[in-house]
Protein backbone atom coordinates (compact mmCIF):
# COMPACT_ATOMS: atom_id res chain seq x y z
CA UNK A 1 0.00 0.00 0.00
CA UNK A 2 2.88 2.38 0.60
CA UNK A 3 4.20 1.69 -2.29
CA UNK A 4 1.27 2.56 -4.61
CA UNK A 5 0.96 5.63 -3.02
CA UNK A 6 4.44 6.68 -3.13
CA UNK A 7 4.28 6.01 -6.72
CA UNK A 8 0.86 7.98 -6.87
CA UNK A 9 2.69 10.80 -5.46
CA UNK A 10 5.62 10.88 -7.94
CA UNK A 11 3.21 10.53 -10.44
CA UNK A 12 0.90 14.09 -9.35
CA UNK A 13 3.68 16.71 -10.47
CA UNK A 14 4.06 15.02 -14.03
CA UNK A 15 0.04 15.47 -14.22
CA UNK A 16 -0.31 18.96 -12.90
CA UNK A 17 2.81 19.86 -15.01
CA UNK A 18 0.81 19.25 -18.01
CA UNK A 19 -0.87 22.52 -19.51
CA UNK A 20 -2.51 23.76 -22.55
CA UNK A 21 -0.15 26.24 -24.44
CA UNK A 22 -1.13 28.63 -27.00
CA UNK A 23 1.55 28.56 -29.87
CA UNK A 24 1.30 32.06 -32.37
CA UNK A 25 2.95 31.85 -35.92
CA UNK A 26 6.40 32.36 -36.08
CA UNK A 27 7.10 30.65 -32.49
CA UNK A 28 6.31 26.26 -32.70
CA UNK A 29 10.22 25.15 -32.93
CA UNK A 30 10.89 27.05 -29.24
CA UNK A 31 7.52 26.32 -27.87
CA UNK A 32 7.85 22.47 -29.02
CA UNK A 33 11.43 22.79 -27.34
CA UNK A 34 10.23 24.22 -24.25
CA UNK A 35 7.40 22.29 -23.60
CA UNK A 36 6.61 19.37 -20.91
CA UNK A 37 5.45 15.80 -21.79
CA UNK A 38 1.68 15.93 -21.91
CA UNK A 39 1.38 19.17 -22.78
CA UNK A 40 -1.51 20.63 -25.53
CA UNK A 41 0.13 23.26 -28.29
CA UNK A 42 -3.17 25.00 -29.77
CA UNK A 43 -1.54 26.83 -32.80
CA UNK A 44 -2.95 29.72 -34.02
CA UNK A 45 -4.09 30.85 -37.04
CA UNK A 46 -1.50 31.74 -39.37
CA UNK A 47 1.40 30.00 -41.14
CA UNK A 48 3.92 28.15 -38.48
CA UNK A 49 7.16 26.99 -39.84
CA UNK A 50 8.33 23.82 -40.00
CA UNK A 51 10.45 21.18 -39.86
CA UNK A 52 9.89 20.44 -36.57
CA UNK A 53 10.22 17.03 -34.65
CA UNK A 54 8.02 16.24 -31.12
CA UNK A 55 10.47 14.40 -29.46
CA UNK A 56 8.25 14.11 -26.35
CA UNK A 57 4.48 13.22 -25.96
CA UNK A 58 2.66 16.25 -27.00
CA UNK A 59 -0.73 16.94 -28.80
CA UNK A 60 -0.38 19.56 -31.42
CA UNK A 61 -3.90 21.30 -32.26
CA UNK A 62 -4.87 23.39 -34.88
CA UNK A 63 -7.97 25.54 -35.92
CA UNK A 64 -9.49 26.90 -38.78
CA UNK A 65 -6.39 28.43 -40.88
CA UNK A 66 -2.94 27.30 -38.33
CA UNK A 67 -1.08 25.51 -41.36
CA UNK A 68 2.35 24.52 -40.54
CA UNK A 69 4.58 24.51 -43.69
CA UNK A 70 7.96 22.63 -44.20
CA UNK A 71 8.88 25.40 -46.78
CA UNK A 72 9.99 22.45 -49.53
CA UNK A 73 12.45 21.13 -47.26
CA UNK A 74 12.44 16.98 -45.79
CA UNK A 75 9.58 16.25 -43.32
CA UNK A 76 7.16 18.91 -42.29
CA UNK A 77 6.39 17.16 -39.10
CA UNK A 78 8.63 14.00 -37.58
CA UNK A 79 7.29 12.45 -34.30
CA UNK A 80 9.81 10.45 -32.54
CA UNK A 81 7.86 9.75 -29.14
CA UNK A 82 5.10 7.63 -27.98
CA UNK A 83 1.48 9.06 -27.61
CA UNK A 84 1.25 11.92 -30.03
CA UNK A 85 -1.40 13.42 -31.00
CA UNK A 86 -1.54 15.54 -34.19
CA UNK A 87 -5.17 17.22 -34.99
CA UNK A 88 -6.96 19.80 -36.79
CA UNK A 89 -3.57 21.47 -38.90
CA UNK A 90 -3.06 21.97 -42.17
CA UNK A 91 0.04 20.24 -42.90
CA UNK A 92 1.84 21.60 -46.05
CA UNK A 93 5.37 22.12 -47.95
CA UNK A 94 7.59 18.54 -47.58
CA UNK A 95 10.50 18.23 -49.21
CA UNK A 96 10.61 16.11 -52.80
CA UNK A 97 13.07 13.51 -52.12
CA UNK A 98 11.82 10.44 -52.35
CA UNK A 99 15.10 8.73 -50.80
CA UNK A 100 14.89 10.40 -47.64
CA UNK A 101 11.35 9.91 -46.89
CA UNK A 102 10.66 13.71 -47.35
CA UNK A 103 6.51 13.56 -46.39
CA UNK A 104 4.20 15.89 -44.52
CA UNK A 105 3.58 13.96 -41.45
CA UNK A 106 6.48 11.01 -40.73
CA UNK A 107 6.18 8.77 -37.57
CA UNK A 108 9.26 6.96 -37.00
CA UNK A 109 9.68 3.88 -34.66
CA UNK A 110 9.31 5.92 -31.66
CA UNK A 111 6.19 7.15 -32.12
CA UNK A 112 3.96 4.34 -31.08
CA UNK A 113 0.38 4.66 -30.11
CA UNK A 114 0.57 8.08 -32.63
CA UNK A 115 -2.92 9.96 -33.15
CA UNK A 116 -2.80 11.64 -36.50
CA UNK A 117 -6.47 12.77 -37.48
CA UNK A 118 -8.94 15.60 -38.90
CA UNK A 119 -6.06 17.39 -40.70
CA UNK A 120 -5.45 18.44 -44.32
CA UNK A 121 -2.14 17.29 -45.32
CA UNK A 122 -2.05 19.17 -48.97
CA UNK A 123 0.76 19.27 -51.51
CA UNK A 124 3.34 17.04 -49.96
CA UNK A 125 5.36 13.91 -51.35
CA UNK A 126 3.97 11.66 -49.12
CA UNK A 127 0.86 13.15 -46.78
CA UNK A 128 1.65 10.66 -44.01
CA UNK A 129 4.34 8.24 -43.38
CA UNK A 130 4.33 5.58 -40.70
CA UNK A 131 7.81 4.03 -40.72
CA UNK A 132 7.92 1.63 -37.46
CA UNK A 133 5.63 2.59 -35.43
CA UNK A 134 3.19 -0.03 -33.71
CA UNK A 135 -0.39 0.99 -33.43
CA UNK A 136 -0.45 4.48 -35.28
CA UNK A 137 -3.62 5.35 -35.90
CA UNK A 138 -4.50 7.85 -38.71
CA UNK A 139 -8.36 8.87 -39.03
CA UNK A 140 -10.81 11.43 -40.76
CA UNK A 141 -7.74 13.14 -42.77
CA UNK A 142 -8.30 15.16 -46.16
CA UNK A 143 -4.84 14.11 -48.09
CA UNK A 144 -4.24 15.71 -51.51
CA UNK A 145 -1.16 14.79 -53.31
CA UNK A 146 1.58 16.53 -55.36
CA UNK A 147 -0.66 17.28 -59.09
CA UNK A 148 2.34 19.17 -60.67
CA UNK A 149 4.16 15.40 -60.80
CA UNK A 150 3.95 12.82 -62.36
CA UNK A 151 1.99 9.71 -61.11
CA UNK A 152 5.33 8.02 -60.80
CA UNK A 153 7.15 11.08 -59.31
CA UNK A 154 4.48 11.48 -56.56
CA UNK A 155 4.79 9.67 -53.12
CA UNK A 156 2.01 8.09 -51.69
CA UNK A 157 -1.15 9.12 -49.36
CA UNK A 158 -0.23 6.98 -46.91
CA UNK A 159 2.94 5.18 -46.64
CA UNK A 160 3.54 2.01 -43.80
CA UNK A 161 6.73 -0.45 -43.19
CA UNK A 162 6.73 -2.74 -40.19
CA UNK A 163 3.82 -1.22 -38.62
CA UNK A 164 1.67 -4.17 -37.17
CA UNK A 165 -1.51 -2.39 -35.36
CA UNK A 166 -2.00 0.27 -37.73
CA UNK A 167 -5.39 1.77 -38.04
CA UNK A 168 -5.85 3.65 -41.50
CA UNK A 169 -9.74 4.61 -41.20
CA UNK A 170 -12.01 6.91 -43.27
CA UNK A 171 -9.44 8.86 -44.94
CA UNK A 172 -9.92 10.70 -48.61
CA UNK A 173 -6.78 10.12 -50.29
CA UNK A 174 -6.54 11.45 -53.99
CA UNK A 175 -3.84 12.46 -56.26
CA UNK A 176 -0.96 10.57 -55.23
CA UNK A 177 0.92 7.34 -56.49
CA UNK A 178 -1.05 4.84 -54.41
CA UNK A 179 -3.42 5.47 -51.70
CA UNK A 180 -2.01 4.16 -48.84
CA UNK A 181 1.03 1.52 -49.80
CA UNK A 182 2.06 -0.94 -46.88
CA UNK A 183 4.74 -3.36 -46.91
CA UNK A 184 6.49 -5.85 -44.75
CA UNK A 185 3.99 -5.27 -42.14
CA UNK A 186 0.64 -7.21 -40.09
CA UNK A 187 -2.52 -6.47 -38.28
CA UNK A 188 -3.20 -3.52 -40.23
CA UNK A 189 -6.96 -2.41 -40.26
CA UNK A 190 -7.75 -0.32 -43.56
CA UNK A 191 -11.49 1.02 -42.94
CA UNK A 192 -13.46 3.71 -44.60
CA UNK A 193 -11.30 4.75 -46.92
CA UNK A 194 -12.08 6.89 -50.11
CA UNK A 195 -9.65 6.68 -52.94
CA UNK A 196 -9.96 8.66 -56.12
CA UNK A 197 -7.00 9.92 -59.02
CA UNK A 198 -4.50 7.36 -57.69
CA UNK A 199 -2.65 4.03 -59.55
CA UNK A 200 -3.50 1.62 -56.65
CA UNK A 201 -6.02 2.77 -53.96
CA UNK A 202 -4.77 0.15 -51.65
CA UNK A 203 -0.84 -1.42 -52.01
CA UNK A 204 -0.01 -4.21 -50.35
CA UNK A 205 3.18 -6.07 -50.13
CA UNK A 206 3.83 -8.96 -47.55
CA UNK A 207 1.33 -7.77 -45.52
CA UNK A 208 -0.30 -10.24 -43.28
CA UNK A 209 -3.32 -10.92 -41.03
CA UNK A 210 -4.99 -7.61 -42.03
CA UNK A 211 -8.05 -6.17 -42.94
CA UNK A 212 -9.38 -4.10 -45.72
CA UNK A 213 -13.26 -3.60 -45.37
CA UNK A 214 -15.60 -0.70 -46.57
CA UNK A 215 -13.28 1.69 -48.54
CA UNK A 216 -14.20 2.76 -51.97
CA UNK A 217 -11.63 3.40 -55.14
CA UNK A 218 -13.05 5.30 -58.04
CA UNK A 219 -12.07 6.18 -61.28
CA UNK A 220 -7.91 4.82 -60.52
CA UNK A 221 -5.88 2.16 -62.03
CA UNK A 222 -6.12 -0.72 -59.77
CA UNK A 223 -8.56 -0.66 -56.68
CA UNK A 224 -7.34 -3.00 -54.55
CA UNK A 225 -4.04 -4.67 -55.36
CA UNK A 226 -3.17 -7.55 -53.10
CA UNK A 227 0.43 -9.21 -53.47
CA UNK A 228 2.52 -11.05 -52.05
CA UNK A 229 0.19 -11.71 -48.61
CA UNK A 230 -1.92 -14.54 -46.72
CA UNK A 231 -4.32 -14.16 -43.88
CA UNK A 232 -6.27 -11.13 -45.41
CA UNK A 233 -10.39 -9.75 -45.02
CA UNK A 234 -11.16 -7.87 -47.66
CA UNK A 235 -14.88 -7.53 -47.44
CA UNK A 236 -17.64 -4.82 -48.51
CA UNK A 237 -15.40 -2.76 -50.36
CA UNK A 238 -16.59 -0.87 -53.62
CA UNK A 239 -14.20 -0.01 -57.19
CA UNK A 240 -16.05 1.64 -59.63
CA UNK A 241 -14.05 2.30 -62.93
CA UNK A 242 -11.20 1.16 -62.10
CA UNK A 243 -9.03 1.48 -65.70
CA UNK A 244 -7.09 -2.04 -65.19
CA UNK A 245 -8.48 -4.12 -62.00
CA UNK A 246 -10.59 -3.83 -59.46
CA UNK A 247 -9.41 -6.66 -57.17
CA UNK A 248 -5.81 -8.06 -58.01
CA UNK A 249 -4.29 -11.01 -56.25
CA UNK A 250 -1.51 -11.60 -56.81
CA UNK A 251 0.48 -14.32 -54.68
CA UNK A 252 -2.26 -13.89 -51.90
CA UNK A 253 -3.03 -16.80 -50.07
CA UNK A 254 -5.10 -18.03 -47.15
CA UNK A 255 -7.46 -14.68 -47.60
CA UNK A 256 -11.28 -13.97 -47.71
CA UNK A 257 -12.34 -12.07 -50.50
CA UNK A 258 -16.53 -11.14 -49.46
CA UNK A 259 -19.37 -9.18 -50.21
CA UNK A 260 -16.89 -6.94 -52.50
CA UNK A 261 -19.00 -4.38 -55.24
CA UNK A 262 -16.71 -4.07 -58.96
CA UNK A 263 -18.16 -2.06 -61.55
CA UNK A 264 -16.36 -1.25 -64.95
CA UNK A 265 -12.88 -1.41 -65.98
CA UNK A 266 -10.74 -3.88 -68.25
CA UNK A 267 -10.92 -6.73 -65.12
CA UNK A 268 -12.87 -7.27 -62.69
CA UNK A 269 -10.42 -9.45 -60.83
CA UNK A 270 -7.48 -10.43 -61.68
CA UNK A 271 -5.89 -13.96 -59.73
CA UNK A 272 -2.78 -14.62 -60.64
CA UNK A 273 -1.02 -17.89 -58.32
CA UNK A 274 -3.29 -17.18 -55.64
CA UNK A 275 -4.15 -20.41 -53.33
CA UNK A 276 -6.42 -21.64 -50.71
CA UNK A 277 -8.72 -18.43 -50.84
CA UNK A 278 -12.55 -17.74 -50.41
CA UNK A 279 -14.12 -15.50 -52.67
CA UNK A 280 -17.67 -15.58 -52.20
CA UNK A 281 -20.84 -13.35 -52.70
CA UNK A 282 -18.85 -10.78 -54.50
CA UNK A 283 -20.63 -8.32 -57.75
CA UNK A 284 -18.53 -8.09 -60.82
CA UNK A 285 -20.62 -6.07 -63.22
CA UNK A 286 -19.51 -4.59 -66.81
CA UNK A 287 -16.17 -5.29 -67.11
CA UNK A 288 -14.39 -6.45 -70.19
CA UNK A 289 -13.09 -9.28 -67.82
CA UNK A 290 -15.36 -10.63 -65.06
CA UNK A 291 -12.13 -12.49 -63.67
CA UNK A 292 -9.27 -13.70 -64.99
CA UNK A 293 -8.06 -16.62 -63.14
CA UNK A 294 -4.22 -18.01 -64.04
CA UNK A 295 -1.14 -19.22 -63.08
CA UNK A 296 -1.69 -22.22 -61.31
CA UNK A 297 -4.09 -20.78 -58.51
CA UNK A 298 -5.54 -23.69 -56.36
CA UNK A 299 -7.94 -24.90 -53.81
CA UNK A 300 -9.75 -21.12 -54.11
CA UNK A 301 -13.66 -21.63 -53.26
CA UNK A 302 -15.80 -19.65 -55.60
CA UNK A 303 -19.03 -19.46 -54.83
CA UNK A 304 -22.07 -17.18 -54.60
CA UNK A 305 -20.43 -14.56 -56.80
CA UNK A 306 -22.41 -12.89 -59.26
CA UNK A 307 -21.25 -12.12 -62.50
CA UNK A 308 -23.01 -9.38 -64.78
CA UNK A 309 -23.04 -7.92 -68.15
CA UNK A 310 -19.27 -8.77 -68.29
CA UNK A 311 -18.10 -8.62 -72.25
CA UNK A 312 -16.05 -12.33 -70.60
CA UNK A 313 -17.60 -13.48 -67.99
CA UNK A 314 -14.50 -15.66 -67.22
CA UNK A 315 -10.87 -16.03 -68.61
CA UNK A 316 -9.38 -19.63 -67.56
CA UNK A 317 -6.66 -21.56 -69.46
CA UNK A 318 -6.01 -24.50 -68.46
CA UNK A 319 -6.07 -28.21 -69.11
CA UNK A 320 -8.85 -29.47 -66.72
CA UNK A 321 -11.90 -28.98 -65.30
CA UNK A 322 -12.05 -26.42 -62.01
CA UNK A 323 -14.81 -26.62 -60.25
CA UNK A 324 -16.79 -23.18 -58.81
CA UNK A 325 -19.21 -23.92 -56.71
CA UNK A 326 -19.48 -25.00 -52.88
CA UNK A 327 -21.67 -27.99 -52.09
CA UNK A 328 -25.10 -27.33 -54.24
CA UNK A 329 -24.47 -23.31 -54.01
CA UNK A 330 -22.47 -22.04 -57.41
CA UNK A 331 -22.56 -18.75 -58.49
CA UNK A 332 -24.75 -16.39 -60.71
CA UNK A 333 -24.12 -15.74 -64.06
CA UNK A 334 -26.25 -13.31 -66.50
CA UNK A 335 -25.53 -14.67 -69.65
CA UNK A 336 -26.81 -18.45 -68.21
CA UNK A 337 -29.89 -19.39 -70.52
CA UNK A 338 -30.17 -22.55 -68.31
CA UNK A 339 -33.98 -23.40 -66.81
CA UNK A 340 -35.31 -24.22 -62.93
CA UNK A 341 -38.01 -26.32 -63.22
CA UNK A 342 -37.73 -27.66 -59.34
CA UNK A 343 -37.82 -23.79 -58.31
CA UNK A 344 -35.13 -24.55 -55.88
CA UNK A 345 -32.98 -21.05 -57.05
CA UNK A 346 -30.24 -23.36 -59.13
CA UNK A 347 -30.50 -24.37 -62.63
CA UNK A 348 -30.69 -27.57 -64.09
CA UNK A 349 -27.83 -28.04 -65.66
CA UNK A 350 -23.91 -26.69 -65.36
CA UNK A 351 -22.70 -23.68 -66.61
CA UNK A 352 -19.08 -23.65 -68.16
CA UNK A 353 -18.31 -19.72 -69.32
CA UNK A 354 -15.96 -20.89 -71.59
CA UNK A 355 -15.41 -23.31 -74.76
CA UNK A 356 -13.14 -24.12 -77.73
CA UNK A 357 -13.96 -21.03 -79.36
CA UNK A 358 -13.00 -18.88 -76.63
CA UNK A 359 -9.36 -20.84 -76.02
CA UNK A 360 -8.55 -19.99 -79.86
CA UNK A 361 -9.19 -16.53 -79.72
CA UNK A 362 -7.15 -15.92 -76.65
CA UNK A 363 -4.68 -17.68 -78.54
CA UNK A 364 -5.11 -15.92 -81.80
CA UNK A 365 -6.53 -12.37 -81.01
CA UNK A 366 -7.03 -12.10 -84.94
CA UNK A 367 -9.62 -15.27 -85.13
CA UNK A 368 -12.45 -12.82 -83.36
CA UNK A 369 -13.11 -11.82 -87.10
CA UNK A 370 -14.71 -15.42 -87.36
CA UNK A 371 -16.78 -15.17 -84.64
CA UNK A 372 -20.02 -15.27 -86.46
CA UNK A 373 -19.08 -17.19 -89.61
CA UNK A 374 -21.10 -20.42 -89.84
CA UNK A 375 -17.99 -22.52 -89.02
CA UNK A 376 -17.84 -21.29 -85.77
CA UNK A 377 -21.50 -22.04 -84.71
CA UNK A 378 -20.78 -25.35 -85.93
CA UNK A 379 -17.75 -25.96 -83.39
CA UNK A 380 -20.66 -24.34 -80.53
CA UNK A 381 -23.15 -26.57 -81.71
CA UNK A 382 -21.09 -29.38 -81.65
CA UNK A 383 -19.83 -28.75 -77.98
CA UNK A 384 -23.49 -28.46 -76.58
CA UNK A 385 -24.32 -31.59 -78.21
CA UNK A 386 -21.35 -33.80 -77.27
CA UNK A 387 -19.85 -31.88 -73.83
CA UNK A 388 -16.45 -34.65 -74.04
CA UNK A 389 -15.05 -32.69 -76.92
CA UNK A 390 -15.02 -29.74 -74.52
CA UNK A 391 -11.77 -28.56 -73.56
CA UNK A 392 -10.43 -28.43 -69.51
CA UNK A 393 -11.55 -25.15 -67.87
CA UNK A 394 -14.07 -23.43 -65.14
CA UNK A 395 -17.40 -25.44 -64.91
CA UNK A 396 -20.14 -23.89 -62.20
CA UNK A 397 -22.46 -27.27 -61.14
CA UNK A 398 -25.01 -25.67 -59.09
CA UNK A 399 -25.27 -22.40 -60.99
CA UNK A 400 -27.66 -19.95 -59.02
CA UNK A 401 -30.70 -18.63 -60.37
CA UNK A 402 -30.67 -15.03 -58.56
CA UNK A 403 -27.62 -12.96 -58.00
CA UNK A 404 -26.37 -12.07 -54.24
CA UNK A 405 -26.94 -8.48 -52.93
CA UNK A 406 -23.48 -6.97 -52.50
CA UNK A 407 -22.53 -2.81 -50.79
Amino acid sequence: MMMRLALLAAALPLAAAAATIDVPPGELGPVVAAAAPGDVLRLAAGRHAGPVVIDKPLTLEGGEGAVVDGGGRGRVIQVSAADVTIRGLDVTGSGLDLETMDAGIFLDKAAVRAVVTGNRVLDNLVGVYVWGAADARVEGNIIVGRQDLRVNERGNGISLWNSPGAQIVDNTISHGRDGIFVATSKHNRFVGNRFEHVRFAVHYMYCNDSEVSGNLSQGNYVGYALMYSSGLTVADNVSRGDHDHGVLLNYTNASRVTGNRVEGGEKCVFVYNANKNRIADNLFEDCGIGIHFTAGSERNVMTGNAFIGNQIQVKYVGTRDVVWAEGRRGNYWSDNPAFDLDGDGIADTAYRPNDLVDRVVWAVPLAKLLLNSPAVQVVRWSQAQFPAITPGGVVDPAPLMRPVAAP
